[in-house]
């Protein structure tokens, strides 16, 4: 990638932004810094002008002015912060509200109407290249505080394990839908039959938000192998220890369990999941050339002895 490639891209998004606002009205009667600090006012509750000044990176005279004609128009008071005396708190009126309500109404008709021309198969893959962007470019997600938690599924999560490796995959290694329909096909049997006592699922979770997935199951081999399946860490969650928490898991459940082995399948341009792999004791037990999921592969057969 050179400057000139994002260079590119900013004019190409640029130019979209500004066709959605055809006519002007997206914003009006404000103007985009002051819509930007309508909104911050809208989401973040008694914020001081210090805190809307870093945020918005403003000039602080020029946030004054736009505070004042706001305080004019009735939309914000002022008054001393709690944490802070030398501060002023700014909080929205209830007619400050209402105007931040409209332009919010407003941007989400304008990029519901961008969407309706998005087809829903390009959506996935829409969403995964915004997370990408913006985990790459350093949005603060990537680095945001919190703890990564390993749960149980809940309603809705075995079809986000389908849905998120159908997308992932076919983003990062352009698999097709045979891929997605294998990750169906395996979820579908866990949830219509399983031993709780000898199979679990497990997610991690991040801010609130599913990150990653991993399964213990019994392998067909014999009662004493498990086989560890759907390993998957989100991309604005690596460099945090998920996957390895997560093959941490299965392998202390299957201690506990009473499997003697754990077994995996894998692919060789899975180059990062083989290194965590690898650290975590599994050996490299075979390998073949394959045709799958759209692409020319080379599948690998992993184990691990449970002391």
């Amino acid at each position: 990638m050179t400057v000139q490639d994002v260079r590119a891209f900013n004019r190409f998004y640029t130019q979209l932004i500004g066709a959605l606002d055809y006519g002007r009205h997206l914003y009006a009667p404000y103007s985009l810094t002051e819509s930007r600090v309508l909104y911050e006012l809208a989401h973040a509750e008694g914020a001081d002008a210090a805190d809307l000044r870093a945020r918005l990176d403003l000039d602080a005279g020029y946030l004054s002015r736009i505070l004042n004609k706001f305080q004019d128009a009735g939309l914000v008071e002022r008054g001393p912060s709690a944490a802070d005396q030398r501060r002023r708190r700014i909080t929205l009126t209830a007619r400050g509200r209402e105007a931040a309500a409209l332009l919010d109404e407003r941007a989400r008709r304008t990029v519901g109407a961008l969407l309706d021309t998005v087809p829903e198969t390009d959506r996935p893959r829409l969403a995964e290249a915004m997370r990408t962007v913006r985990s790459i470019l350093g949005d603060g997600a990537a680095g945001a505080p919190g703890e990564v938690v390993l749960r149980g599924p809940r309603p809705g999560d075995l079809g986000w394990i389908v849905q998120r490796n159908g997308a992932l995959y076919a983003s990062e290694f352009g698999w097709d839908a045979t891929y997605e329909g294998l990750v169906a096909r395996i979820v579908a049997d866990f949830a219509a039959q399983h031993d709780p006592r000898r199979e679990r699922v497990w997610i991690a979770e991040w801010q609130g938000r599913a990150v990653g997935c991993v399964m213990c199951v019994r392998d067909d081999a014999g009662p004493d192998t498990a086989r560890l399946r759907l390993l998957l860490v989100e991309p604005e969650a690596r460099g945090r220890g998920v996957g390895d928490r997560l093959v941490r898991a299965v392998t202390g459940f299957a201690r506990e369990a009473g499997y003697r082995e754990v077994v995996l399948w894998t692919n060789d341009v899975l180059a990062a999941a083989r290194r965590l792999y690898r650290r975590h004791g599994f050996v490299l037990v075979a390998e073949r050339p394959h045709h799958s999921f759209g692409k020319d592969l080379v599948g690998q057969d992993w184990r691990l002895e449970l002391s």
